[in-house]
């Protein structure tokens, strides 16, 4: 494309300040969430890679910027053929010369033999499954201001990862990073859509260059057409179990396509070959993931990392060969099901804190009154049938076989006891969390304790808010933090290791007595998850802990006219120790929603559904009856026993529902989401 000049639209509407362009960025006109890849530029610099992408900003008064017509801008424009498919992509144009075949990223895993394993099981499965672009349609879309506060430059936005913002605001503007300032807005969701920085960048130039403050607010079809979104997949895999129904080899191929920016790519690639087969003993694996470059929105992080595209795969397959060996399918995932003492594909051995046998027989009386239920409705006669299904999965928390540190800082000073807390809460509630962890470890109720939050001048790195590890990671972080400041004032106060502390009138007391203060004590605390790098060949330990669940999905299918109508979900989840309950319900309900709108009903697609009147999420009637009964298997690493819920809660509802599709109507649902003519046209494919 070619800009050409802007002076005649400034000369038309006198309360626009500046058009910005490529040539005005004063630093490096690209971003990005790894340190060697910063390929997305602030403005696009003669070149557009997607219909999102950014080619100049208007800066000037709302209403003037909100009266320019897209026509006005002097652009012209030469239309070059798009690679929206992965599979042409690999043989087309290179979107980035860096990048080979347009393979962005490779993840690989092996171990033992898997294509002998399969050869010699008495029973195999296989199957291609697809799907879809997921919008995260968080309730606020990305807005933010900026402005120059002496010779700094301070951003104010909606972020899960205001660090990461620091860096790319420091590299676009060419400054020094003890120059930017980042202030996270309260979050109103974000499900991984706000690790990628939005609108950071160009708020930064804009403020930095007309040195006065610049706000901006995208609009719902703005950040449609702009954000990441979950990887689409196209996978192929196959699987096997001996006349016993032990599972002995599983290989898999999966192809994402990751847009035509790296964003979160390169981790999506890396983490799924490691959970491609499940929670589950498997002699025999090779599985490999590909991100692919296309001309089609960024893929990135979402509520997963791809997990649960091929937990869709995966859980497909081993109803294919419970059903093979006669066995129920409750009970071949239980006869498979990972222990502590069992060595995962990657050779780590699982200490502590692997609950999938406890969740599947939390199950079990659900499973079978659910099932016996849905086969005596079924025996009337009627459109409708019904199913029962089940999936299972494990989630690594935490980075994939790399650093992910968190540092957290307590004091206490004339105001009081303050947690400097830098875990930014996306709506997830890990403010209460943390809160609830420093207070048990101080001896305090939390009402006594001052709270900071994030904000980069006045808190440290807490890491992102992302891959569900922000309870385990600061949560253990926060709590060696208090023990910190609780050994400090023991030692002031010459006081036994339980003595009892009490705020009375802001001054602190240790078994009654008051505690003078000179000067301001501090506990701070750091904590980064035991792990080993992954070879060539994906062995090594991955994650410190990992989340298990298994859920079951009862639904009903009309089988005239294709629509799936949920009954219930039940939902048991390891979560290690649940520090509050009703939060990590609330994450369950809501990862089980937004599983259904990935199963049943959320297909985003560029230029097509860019709103949220033609892209639909699930609703309050959308939902069904959610039990959820939580497993507490304790993780020894994890404060006061706990680990992450976030992701989990999402990861096995669509293989659920499939599952139970399945049961009630024997078609196997390949392509998600499930909308009703793919239902109709997979139960005539059944009845062929």
């Amino acid at each position: 494309f070619t800009l050409g000049d802007c002076a005649p639209l400034l000369a038309r509407h006198p309360g626009l300040a500046r058009v910005l362009t490529a040539a005005d960025v004063p630093g490096r006109n690209g971003f990005g969430v790894y340190p060697d890849i910063k390929d997305q530029p602030v403005f696009c610099d003669g070149l557009v890679r997607y219909r999102g992408d950014c080619i100049a900003a208007l800066v000037g008064s709302r209403a003037a910027v909100e009266a320019v017509r897209f026509e006005e801008l002097p652009l012209s424009w030469e239309v070059l053929p798009a690679l929206t498919e992965p599979q042409a992509a690999l043989a087309g144009p290179l979107l980035h010369a860096r990048w080979a075949e347009n393979v962005l990223a490779t993840g690989r895993l092996r171990q033992g033999d898997a294509e002998a394993a399969l050869a010699a099981s008495a029973f195999t499965a296989e199957g291609s499954f697809e799907t879809s672009f997921v919008e995260h349609a968080y309730i606020e879309p990305e807005a933010g201001w900026a402005q120059v506060v002496g010779d700094r430059i301070e951003v104010f936005a909606t972020t899960q990862a205001p660090y990461m913002d620091l860096d790319e605001v420091a590299g676009v503007l060419g400054i020094p990073q003890d120059r930017v300032r980042i202030i996270p807005s309260a979050c109103g969701g974000g499900f991984g859509g706000k690790l990628d920085a939005s609108v950071q960048p160009m708020l930064a130039v804009a403020a930095w260059l007309l040195r006065r403050p610049v706000r901006a607010v995208w609009t719902r079809p703005e950040s449609m057409a702009s954000s990441t979104k979950r990887h689409p997949a196209r996978i192929t895999a196959r699987a096997g179990c001996d006349a016993e129904g032990r599972l002995t080899g599983f290989a898999f191929e999966g192809l994402y396509d990751t847009g035509a920016y790296a964003s979160w790519g390169p981790t999506v690639a890396g983490r799924v070959p490691v959970q491609a087969m499940g929670p589950y003993r498997v002699p025999a694996v090779a599985t490999r993931a590909r991100a692919i470059l296309t001309h089609q929105p960024p893929s990135g992080a979402f509520r997963g990392f791809g997990v649960p595209q091929a937990a869709i795969a995966q859980e497909a397959l081993w109803d294919r060969l419970a059903d093979a060996a006669g066995l129920d399918r409750l009970e071949f995932r239980l006869r498979n099901a990972l222990r502590a003492g069992d060595a995962t594909a990657t050779g780590q051995v699982l200490t502590h804190s692997v609950g999938l046998v406890a969740c599947l027989e939390a199950l079990r009386p659900r499973w079978h009154a659910l099932r016996e239920a849905a086969a005596a409705r079924n025996a009337a006669a009627g459109p409708r049938r019904h199913g029962v299904g089940i999936a299972c999965m494990w989630y690594g928390i935490g980075n994939t076989g790399m650093s992910n540190p968190s540092t957290m800082r307590v004091t206490l000073g004339k105001e009081g006891v303050t947690f400097h807390n830098g875990a930014v809460d996306i709506g997830q509630g890990s403010t209460t969390i943390l809160l609830q962890i420093v207070a048990e470890a101080l001896g305090l109720p939390p009402a006594d304790i001052n709270l900071v939050l994030y904000d980069t001048d006045l808190t440290f790195d807490a890491g992102k808010t992302s891959a569900s590890r922000q309870t385990f990671v600061s949560g253990r972080a926060a709590q060696e933090a208090a023990l910190a400041l609780r050994r400090q004032i023991l030692l002031r106060a010459n006081a036994g290791g339980d003595a009892r502390l009490e705020l009375r009138a802001g001054i602190l007391h240790v078994d009654g007595r008051p505690l003078p203060l000179e000067e301001t004590l501090e506990g701070i605390g750091r904590f980064d998850p035991p792990t080993v790098p992954l070879d060539a060949d994906g062995q090594g330990v991955p994650y410190a802990t990992y989340g298990f669940a298994a859920q079951l999905a009862a639904l009903a299918v009309d089988m005239e006219l294709g629509t799936v109508h949920l009954e219930r979900i039940v939902a048991a989840h390891d979560v290690g120790r649940s520090i509050n309950p009703t939060l990590v319900e609330g994450q369950i309900h809501g990862g089980i929603a937004q599983g259904i709108g990935l199963a049943l009903m959320e297909e985003y697609l560029p230029g097509r559904t860019e709103n949220l009147h033609d892209y639909l999420i699930p609703t309050v009637g959308d939902v069904p009856e959610i039990e959820c009964l939580l497993i507490e298997d304790r993780e020894p690493l994890g404060p006061f026993g706990a680990k992450g819920i976030g992701e989990p809660a999402l990861v096995p509802t669509a293989p659920a529902i499939f599952s139970a599709i399945n049961h009630a109507t024997g078609a196997w649902i390949t392509k998600a989401p499930a909308l009703p003519h793919r239902v109709l046209a997979a139960i005539r494919e059944a009845r062929r």
